[in-house]
């Protein structure tokens, strides 16, 4: 991930056969694929790696069980084969997860189900015993094959409050089924990146950089850190961004000749609340749960605090999306309605998010209707430009198997064939996974010298990455950081490993920091010291980092500077309760 080596490079050969544009899951992901088969290609992404609707996912890594009423039940099928696979592959990061659905009715659904099914627009309302019970047998058959987790059970109505006595008493039954849950997405990206450059020099990749149309069909590229602009001479475009596929779109192609829209996403918002006596209350379940209005709503334990969401609302432009007050409230209002005795102050939001869903352009009046599935649609070029293949729809659970069909389209495209299958390829800190965790961290704790909980801190952020990283903190002087269980040289590895340029690339997608609702003043500042003299930053420019992340916390996560500096303060409590009980 070295970007002076990389613009070196293209410098002296702009040719490269596949542009990829886009460092989200599925752009990562077809990058993956075709640098794994040999082919030259270049990833391009206008911000950080996962840092648009790939850092905004509900944590989920699911079939898609309401989709089963839309008739999509090859996506389910996918998802679920997908969702199996990762749970081989990525152990580290994606793991089973208990899912509770709360029932108040035994037939409704019904009706309303076939009329989806059947394609016509209605209006969503509440799903029965008899309807949920059929989605659940059908989960259950499409995965009977591989049986990695148990099958669904009902439960009667008092056997649910008997384990859940907080749910909303006008319940009848509960079913309990398994998906799984991932701790680490924005990880997951770096790896699949990592182990996409692994495969040679002919695979490159570049955040904070942009691509656009420089006319006769040749195209610039702009390095957004130093500057610097080049040429770049591509066989075939791949437009992997998602919500900002149209907009993309507009920088690929002459004005006169830019397509027609091809997206219509819709914005999903997300709160992180720090409430224990909840998240103790769900028992390691998540609660899959319907509002009054029928949307689908999700409460489960994530990072120790808990996650509730989400919404469902059409947006035009991507860059701008924020959970706003009116989203808030009505996600407040949903886990009030499931759990009516809860009640949620606002000091215990401690982040707050949202993402744009690249689902395809659709007319449909209720958002619920769009289809989830994925294909991908190629647009010749213009005045002797390259084809531009792009990457329409998709959810996080599939993109293993998106990049493999955007990649197999590129190579027929260019005549070559796939020599590489990632089907069962395990990546990242999933490779050589332990059975007997305990024992694998007390080896690399007495290999490494240091202690089996710092050892254990690290496998838990990297699977057995943890082993470089231990390697790393070892080789020279480090101390601690303030909070959070970081010191300086870990933040240091991240920095020259993992293409980091900002501070919020460290906050808030190489550890979990941020969004755990662990990070305050103190840990952000120290951090950024650590940034600024490994990049050799002034105090200026190191000032304006510091704003541009404070900024970016109050207007995007919820998060101003007043609550980092009390959490300060709150830590340092913690810190001393913990030394005088000790």
């Amino acid at each position: 991930m070295n970007r002076k080596e990389t613009l070196h490079g293209l410098r002296h050969s702009p040719k490269v056969d596949v542009c990829v544009l886009g460092g989200g899951i599925n752009g990562l992901s077809v990058f993956r694929e075709l640098a794994l088969q040999g082919v030259n290609v270049l990833l391009v992404e206008k911000a950080d790696y996962c840092s648009g609707a790939s850092a905004a996912l509900s944590r989920m890594v699911h079939g898609g069980l309401r989709y089963l009423e839309n008739g999509e039940f090859s996506l389910v099928r996918e998802s679920l084969v997908e969702r199996d696979r990762l749970l081989r592959n990525a152990p580290h990061y994606v793991a089973p997860l208990p899912t509770t659905v709360p029932i108040f009715d035994t037939f409704s659904g019904l009706a309303n189900g076939i009329v989806r099914f059947l394609g016509l627009t209605r209006r969503p309302s509440r799903r029965g015993a008899i309807a949920i019970k059929a989605g659940l047998g059908i989960y259950d058959f499409l995965t009977r094959k591989r049986a990695l987790m148990p099958k669904h059970q009902f439960r009667s109505r008092k056997a649910t409050l008997g384990k859940w006595p907080a749910l909303n008493p006008a319940i009848r039954n509960s079913a309990t089924y398994y998906d799984a849950w991932v701790s680490h997405p924005e990880r997951i990206g770096i790896e699949l990146l990592r182990d996409g450059l692994s495969a040679g020099p002919d695979a490159m990749a570049l955040n904070y950089a942009t691509v656009e149309e420089n006319g006769a069909g040749s195209f610039l590229l702009r390095d957004g850190v130093s500057g610097e602009t080049l040429p770049i001479q591509p066989r075939l475009v791949v437009n992997a961004t998602g919500g900002w596929i149209d907009i993309a779109n507009g920088t690929l192609f002459p004005q006169e000749a830019r397509p027609a829209p091809l997206m219509g996403g819709t914005k999903g918002s997300h709160l992180i609340v720090d409430n224990p006596a909840l998240r103790d209350m769900l028992d390691g379940h998540m609660i899959y749960y319907e509002n009054e209005d029928g949307r689908i709503c999700i409460l489960f334990p994530y990072l120790g605090k808990v996650l509730v969401g989400s919404t469902d609302i059409r947006v035009d432009d991507p860059g701008t999306v924020r959970c706003e007050a009116d989203e808030r409230d009505y996600i407040l209002q949903s886990l009030s309605f499931v759990l009516p005795g809860v009640t949620i102050r606002p000091e215990e939001i401690v982040f707050q998010f949202a993402g744009v869903r690249p689902l395809p352009a659709s007319n449909d009046s209720f958002t619920g209707r769009i289809p989830r599935d994925h294909f991908c649609t190629v647009l010749e070029g213009e005045n002797g430009g390259p084809p531009v293949l792009c990457m329409i729809g998709g959810k996080w659970t599939t993109f293993r198997s998106f990049g493999e069909l955007a990649a197999d389209m590129a190579l027929e495209r260019l005549g070559l064939s796939r020599r590489i299958d990632t089907a069962e390829r395990t990546f990242g800190g999933g490779r050589a996974f332990p059975r007997d965790r305990a024992s694998w961290i007390r080896k690399l704790a007495v290999s490494s010298g240091l202690s089996e909980q710092r050892t254990a801190m690290l496998f838990d952020r990297y699977g057995t990455d943890a082993e470089d990283v231990a390697t790393f903190l070892v080789a020279g002087p480090d101390h601690a950081l303030p909070h959070g269980g970081y010191s300086a040289r870990e933040l240091l590895f991240l920095i020259r490993e993992e293409a980091v340029e900002h501070l919020d690339d460290l906050l808030l997608r190489r550890t979990t920091l941020a969004i755990s609702g662990e990070l305050s003043l103190a840990m952000a500042e120290a951090v950024l010291a650590v940034l600024a003299a490994e990049k050799g930053w002034s105090a200026a420019r190191t000032a304006e980092e510091r704003t541009r992340f404070l900024n970016l916390m109050h207007e995007r996560h919820g998060v101003c500077e007043q609550t980092l500096s009390a959490r300060n303060e709150h830590r340092s409590e913690l810190c001393e309760t913990t030394a005088r009980s000790g």
